[in-house]
């Protein structure tokens, strides 16, 4: 696809255009699958829980910044339901129509692409250990930053009405939007504003050549090369003050995963040892077994996978931040209790001279 040549009248006709670009395109066919593979494994149509985003890709503080920094950018591919996906396809497709084509898709693409990392990055640094986040906003909105960028340097070649179109109508979109976020609780101002003004930088440095092309399209005292620079060097310094500003997470995000991870398996053995101590307290109860017998396969089958247990669940960090952290104390409690009370009934089991199903009178008379 060719760069568009500004002149004037021509982006009424790019207003006119409903053929969605080839890039633009790709994207939102990218969100929708992803949001329909989350559907298939579990999330709500409505609204996903929080525990669902994270296990596909959210951005938050003590999971991102403990190494997983992926969670950057593929927050942009999630969202929260179906009406969260449905507003910010629609604003992709209204201002990706326009900015592919003004820009190209690879430096459309870059721009969408930078916008949505500096907006979660932006979002990390704001929202910290307080929140989980994702969406398409932080991109979208850079979009609409990149667009401001544009029709501002190509003014001189657009006709008054287009201009005025063009860049008051996305002003007022994005300047309401912002301001929504701030009134409006569960929204992430913080990612539309950062992704809005990573696009105004990256709009400015990836403009193409045909606005360069005639004198008229920018001021006298300004060139490509100091409007390049001066861009880049505010993108830069704001990613690295962020970057050297991030927020300690609260906790470590492996450490409650493999919290997670042993207290669902402890979960299991608790079942499967209720279940063997149902079994053997009925086979018990047959007379089948001796005393002695008995007491073995209690230890054996039951007192020993707690003591195991016990032994797993104390090598876990106890760190009282993690929010399974309680669920590890009463897994502990709760092992600890069964692996006594079991141990306690096969040591009095032992202490009893005579088979199951005889009683004592008869085996005192052998």
């Amino acid at each position: 696809m060719s760069v568009f040549n500004p002149r004037p009248h021509a982006f009424l006709a790019l207003l006119r255009g409903h053929q969605v670009p080839l890039v633009t395109g790709v994207l939102m066919l990218a969100n929708g699958l992803v949001f329909a593979a989350m559907l298939w494994s579990g999330a709500g149509f409505w609204h996903s829980p929080n525990t669902v985003q994270l296990a596909w890709g959210a951005n938050f503080a003590p999971a991102t910044a403990d190494g997983e920094w992926w969670r950057l950018a593929s927050a942009m591919f999630l969202h929260f339901g179906a009406v969260h996906l449905t507003m910010n396809m629609f604003a992709l497709w209204d201002g990706g129509k326009l900015v592919e084509r003004m820009y190209g898709p690879w430096r459309f693409l870059t721009i969408y692409g930078l916008a949505g990392l500096s907006g979660n990055l932006l979002s990390l640094v704001m929202q910290g250990n307080q929140a989980v986040s994702g969406g398409a906003s932080g991109a979208i909105f850079g979009i609409y930053g990149a667009l401001i960028c544009y029709v501002w340097l190509a003014r001189r070649l657009m006709a008054p009405a287009e201009f005025r179109w063009l860049f008051w109508g996305a002003s007022a979109f994005s300047a309401l939007t912002i301001v929504m976020g701030f009134l409006v609780p569960g929204i992430d101002n913080a990612a539309h504003i950062g992704g809005f003004v990573s696009g105004l930088c990256w709009g400015a440095i990836l403009v193409p050549q045909a606005l360069y092309s005639r004198g008229q399209a920018m001021h006298h005292r300004w060139s490509r090369q100091r409007l390049f620079c001066m861009s880049g060097l505010l993108w830069a310094i704001a990613i690295a003050m962020l970057l050297t500003h991030l927020p300690p997470p609260k906790y470590k995000w492996h450490d409650e995963l493999a919290l997670q991870k042993q207290l669902q398996a402890f979960m299991q053995t608790d079942q499967q040892a209720s279940r063997e101590w149902a079994q053997l307290l009925a086979l018990g109860q047959a007379g089948t077994l001796t005393f002695d017998a008995w007491a073995t396969m209690i230890d054996a089958q039951v007192s020993q996978p707690y003591q195991e247990s016990l032994e797993v669940l104390a090598r876990l960090p106890a760190d009282p931040a993690l929010p399974s952290y309680p669920m590890l104390a009463r897994a502990k409690s709760l092992a600890q209790e069964k692996r006594n009370a079991s141990k306690a009934a096969a040591r009095q089991l032992r202490q009893i001279p005579f088979p199951v199903g005889k009683p004592a009178a008869s085996a005192t008379q052998d």
